[in-house]
């Protein structure tokens, strides 16, 4: 158990340099000279106006140098985790390709400018992580969960296509950077059916309820390759929105539904982890909850935002998968544990009342953003949701006594919010010149209704009204269950799996 003895129960570490294949050496170098080539191409960008191109093909401008050294960032730290993680597995070199090649499609995916070339990498990046999903080939349950995420990333596939072939009949453009510039003609059905198809793409990409069974079903995944599906393979959903976004932003009925689909997303996945067990499924749900978050920024037509969103999200879901493993530890149920109630339950209210209030104006401040009655009042709202429930999440993790912790979750929370806000200024900053990065829609009686569902469901969950109906709890047990063939009926079938 962490932190009660240093004996080793487990034995000795594996050395990473013992018979250990050249390939994981050679492709852990060249994901770091990749990182390294991605960074100096950052720079360049920001100092130069960095902006090569193969015109008609390819396309490099600021989200493209951004995800570069995100995801090569990410790439660098699971090659270099997983030569501990992988070694005297037989499937090692295999893992390593494939994830070195997952990584290269997502760099080119994010440079594509042709649409056929999107959208062929978009099938490929697709078919990379179902290949690291069941990477163990004599698992019944991996493959079982490889062929769960084909299918719905063949779907993804399939509905990105009907939507790039039915802007291409529209517009004439063979380009993404040319659909954006002939949007002014776009609406009717013709539009309808390429919008409503590419939200649907980034819906089932990123994991949203309905959608979200696949997530849920990868967890015989190693868990490198979970850190990089829940770090940038989901995160896809937001890019290609921003890519898109003169096409989803032509008619703002089609905008408040995004912003619907993100909240109730947001909600359940708080909802869906409440009832998981294990460390991986409530990471996974919660990259439901964030990833709705971040479809809600797109839909309020802050683009900018969700890529900060995203950025910020995948930094946090690496770093907390690479170190699941210390969060299992074998504990005695605690009677004394449970929700606050009376004056303490007060005084949590009031402390998170005035921590939220002060954190919304930093963010306020420090970005201009909810200074006027559009979309910027949600943003606001909802990034001081989210970052208050991480906030609040970290700090409930510590063995800090309760009136600690009210002093604890500001220290937290107000500088990740700052944070936040600066992040997102930089972002912001770095995507000008995208066709559009901030749209901010005007505020209807149906955003508001919205935003108080919203509210009032939060504030439920945190007071734990949804644990006393039991109806609740088994749709809710039900809904967060990965499909059947994925799952393990004893510990044997797991060990047989992963020896193979």
């Amino acid at each position: 158990m962490a932190g009660r003895t240093s004996k080793p129960t487990v034995g000795a570490l594996p050395d990473t340099t013992a018979d250990s294949s050249l390939v994981p050496v050679a492709l852990t170098w060249l994901a770091w000279s990749l990182f390294a080539t991605s960074l100096a191409a950052f720079v360049a960008r920001v100092r130069f106006g960095f902006a090569p191109e193969i015109p008609g093909v390819v396309a490099v401008d600021g989200l493209t140098v951004l995800m570069w050294v995100v995801v090569a960032f990410f790439g660098g730290i699971v090659h270099s985790y997983s030569r501990r993680y992988m070694a005297g597995s037989a499937h090692e070199t295999r893992f390593f390709l494939a994830v070195f090649g997952f990584v290269t499609v997502v760099m080119t995916l994010v440079a594509a400018d042709h649409i056929a070339l999107f959208g062929a990498l978009w099938l490929a990046m697709g078919l990379a992580m179902a290949r690291l999903i069941g990477i163990v080939s004599g698992w019944e349950q991996a493959q079982a969960a490889a062929t769960v995420a084909r299918r719905y990333f063949l779907a993804s596939s399939g509905l990105l296509g009907v939507a790039l072939a039915t802007l291409w009949w529209a517009t004439g453009a063979t380009t993404v950077s040319g659909i954006a510039a002939a949007t002014d003609g776009l609406g009717g059905p013709v539009w309808l059916v390429a919008a409503v198809a590419l939200v649907l793409a980034a819906m089932i990409q990123s994991a949203l309820v309905p959608f979200h069974g696949w997530l849920l079903s990868s967890m015989t995944a190693p868990t490198p390759a979970s850190a990089l599906m829940h770090a940038g393979f989901v995160n896809a959903g937001g890019v290609l929105l921003l890519r898109f976004a003169p096409v989803v932003t032509v008619d703002g009925s089609l905008m408040l539904a995004i912003v619907a689909v993100g909240a109730a997303s947001a909600l359940l996945g708080k909802l869906l982890k409440s009832v998981r067990a294990d460390v991986k499924s409530k990471l996974a749900c919660s990259t439901v909850g964030q990833m709705g978050f971040m479809i809600m920024q797109a839909g309020l037509g802050f683009f900018g935002a969700a890529i900060t969103h995203l950025v910020l999200h995948g930094f946090y879901k690496a770093y907390q998968f690479l170190s699941s493993g210390a969060r299992v530890e074998r504990t005695a149920p605690d009677k004394k544990a449970g929700r606050a109630t009376g004056v303490s339950g007060a005084v949590d209210v009031a402390a998170t009342l005035v921590t939220g209030l002060a954190g919304g104006a930093a963010f306020v401040l420090l970005t201009g953003k909810g200074t006027s009655a559009d979309g910027g009042l949600l943003l606001a709202l909802f990034v001081v949701f989210t970052t208050l429930h991480a906030a609040r999440s970290a700090v409930r993790q510590t063995s800090l006594p309760a009136t600690v912790r009210y002093g604890a979750i500001p220290l937290v929370f107000l500088p990740a919010i700052a944070l936040y806000a600066l992040v997102y200024n930089g972002i912001s900053t770095l995507l000008t010149g995208l066709p559009v990065v901030t749209a901010p829609t005007e505020l209807t009686a149906l955003h508001v209704l919205v935003a108080v569902a919203f509210l009032a469901a939060y504030v439920a969950i945190e007071a734990g009204v949804h644990e006393r109906s039991r109806r609740l709890y088994v749709a809710l047990l039900n809904a967060s269950q990965p499909s059947p063939d994925t799952l393990l009926t004893n510990a044997e079938e797991y060990d047989n799996g992963g020896a193979q």
